[in-house]
């Protein structure tokens, strides 16, 4: 389709620009390889090597040329948000996954001491950036960014190009998930903030009984070091909460490609 010789079409020029625009919004919001991570050199370079690989393989309709640089635009545009509405699913998961480190942050005391995050270059909880990491080992580890990929090449064959269009079903089905957040979230934390509950009963009883014992210099290390057990105790649980999660997307995924096709 893509003829490997010095001066292509500009028909062909085109039709690579809109497909290259898609792979891009896919990694644009995907987790490990969007926001600040990674150097804008290295995401464009292998975005672009993603899309010369996949070109000639894709089964793409070519779309009526657009006749200016204005709707150009508008056709690129429309490409790159599907590649962000489908990479979006993913980023409920490391929101949640965020929401969670917050919550035990907050329960072991760490509230105060929020740090700057080099990677993104804003204030990150420190037990947020922790599972983070441990969810970004699970996601290159059960290959989920192979999966997009495999979804990216799919999708020209489901949505052509320039044929989708945005509905109020898509919409409904993204606030849906977007509701994951605080699942998802809540089940990450649920054995820290269970167990920090009790702990704060049993400081106050024992407040109640003893009151010349200073609670509240005892309580600090007391919660960061119950906390920092629980969490080793119930990692494996951790990770098997986010395998389902992920296990979930290619269902999600196949939803979504139910929908733009609808919406085109």
């Amino acid at each position: 389709m893509f003829p490997l010789v010095p001066f292509p079409s500009p028909r062909e020029v085109i039709i690579f620009a809109l497909v290259l625009s898609r792979v891009a919004g896919l990694f644009a919001a995907m987790p490990v390889f969007g926001g600040r991570r990674l150097p804008i050199q290295v995401k464009a370079l292998a975005v672009l090597m993603i899309t010369l690989v996949c070109f000639s393989a894709l089964t793409v309709i070519p779309p009526v040329m657009p006749t200016d640089a204005f709707t150009l635009g508008l056709l690129l545009l429309s490409e790159m948000a599907v590649g962000l509405v489908l990479s979006f699913i993913t980023l409920i998961i490391f929101a949640a996954v965020e929401f969670s480190g917050q919550i035990i942050g907050m329960q072991m005391g760490f509230t105060i001491s929020q740090i700057i995050d080099p990677t993104l270059g804003s204030q990150a909880q420190i037990m947020s950036v922790l599972q983070t990491l441990f969810a970004t080992l699970l996601f290159l580890s059960l290959n989920v960014h192979h999966m997009f990929i495999r979804t990216i090449v799919e999708s020209f064959t489901i949505i052509p190009i320039g044929g989708w269009h945005l509905n109020g079903e898509i919409i409904t089905f993204l606030v849906r998930r977007t509701m994951d957040v605080f699942v998802i979230g809540v089940r990450l934390a649920a054995p820290v903030m269970v167990t920090l509950l009790l702990t704060s009963v049993a400081l106050g009883i024992m407040a109640r009984a003893f009151p010349q014992m200073n609670i509240f210099m005892i309580s600090f290390p007391l919660n960061i070091g119950i906390g920092f057990l629980v969490l080793g105790m119930t990692l494996l649980m951790f990770f098997h909460v986010l395998e389902i999660s992920f296990g979930q997307l290619k269902e999600q995924i196949e939803v979504l490609f139910r929908l733009m096709a609808k919406g085109g």
